[in-house]
């Protein structure tokens, strides 16, 4: 990176910040945050509801898929509606964290029965290039982010209800990772870890090491009391139980990679060092060509069927 393009990148940091700090002002409503977990691919989705209206926000929705048969199913996603009507919610977004290697999205499936505008940071379009050309998607699968109803620029400012949001770009993991702050509450995606399991690999294509730390410090540099709500749990060695909410304060402190004091090279040379021992996601091939197509399957072929593709040595 060229010192110039360092500059504009600080400048785009203190303006988000800037832009995070008034989000998080008081005195400002406090998210109400459910959340639904579904351990066969570890991954934790949200309900976000204003306490003050029925608004509400559903982050990483995950459909159910059995590899092995090729066969969805909806029980998951089931859960997240049933609970929203059940609480008389309505949805206003329905947020990506990013182009998930690691389950489906259900979003289409939750937008057709509860509405709600599907939102994802404006870098897909870099994902859908990248994944378009490892899937061979042909020209008819557009990569300029069309089949979502928005797409995030960093620092930008929206609304759930009530409550003030700014959307943040925190690349690394992939190129179009965003964190999403909703007054005193982060989703994170797969930025950060709980503490005592660290941080995401960076070794998918598009993925950056360096990146990453930087936009884990972004995170980190949040008021300390902000409440962090992470993507997935493994938990790590020692420890029973699930968990996917943490805090900036405790991250600072605690956190494997990423605690105060670990600078940008000790950590690109753990990471990549550690990212040369991870297998692929058990479901990385299916996920990410559906997730580029905002959850949807891939158009049907002449016989009317729809099918995923398995790309041969090329991940």
């Amino acid at each position: 990176m060229s010192g110039d393009q360092e500059n504009r990148a600080d400048t785009a940091l203190s303006g988000a910040q800037a832009l995070a700090a008034q989000a998080l002002g008081a005195p400002k409503p406090r998210p109400e945050v459910t959340a639904f977990f579904d351990e066969p691919t570890n991954t934790a989705s949200y309900v976000i509801r204003d306490p003050r209206s029925p608004s509400c926000a559903v982050v990483d929705s995950v459909l159910d898929f059995d590899a092995a048969a090729g066969r969805t199913d909806t029980r998951s996603a089931d859960a997240i509606i049933a609970f929203i009507r059940k609480e008389g919610l309505a949805i206003e977004w329905i947020l990506e964290t990013h182009v998930h290697a690691d389950h489906l999205s259900a979003a289409p499936y939750i937008k057709e029965r509860l509405g709600g505008r599907l939102g994802i940071g404006a870098n897909i379009r870099v994902v859908q290039d990248i994944f378009g050309k490892v899937f061979n998607a042909g020209t008819e699968f557009q990569r300029d982010g069309s089949q979502f109803d928005h797409l995030f620029q960093d620092g930008e400012r929206f609304t759930i209800g009530g409550m003030a949001a700014v959307a943040l770009h925190t690349p690394g993991h992939t190129p179009a990772c965003m964190t999403y702050v909703v007054e005193d509450a982060a989703f994170v995606g797969d930025t950060l870890f709980m503490p005592d399991f660290g941080t995401a690999r960076a070794d998918f294509p598009g993925g950056d090491a360096a990146m990453l730390y930087r936009s884990a410090r972004r995170v980190l540099s949040l008021p300390e009391e902000t409440r962090l709500f992470l993507c997935h749990d493994y938990k790590a060695p020692g420890r029973d139980t699930y968990a996917w909410e943490t805090t900036v304060a405790a991250e600072r402190a605690g956190n494997v990679h990423m605690h105060d004091g670990v600078t940008e090279a000790d950590f690109v040379a753990m990471r990549e060092a550690r990212d040369r021992t991870l297998s692929m996601p058990k479901l990385i091939l299916p996920s990410v060509q559906v997730n580029m197509r905002a959850g949807e399957m891939p158009p049907p072929e002449n016989d009317g069927h729809r099918y995923l593709k398995i790309p041969i040595n090329r991940l």
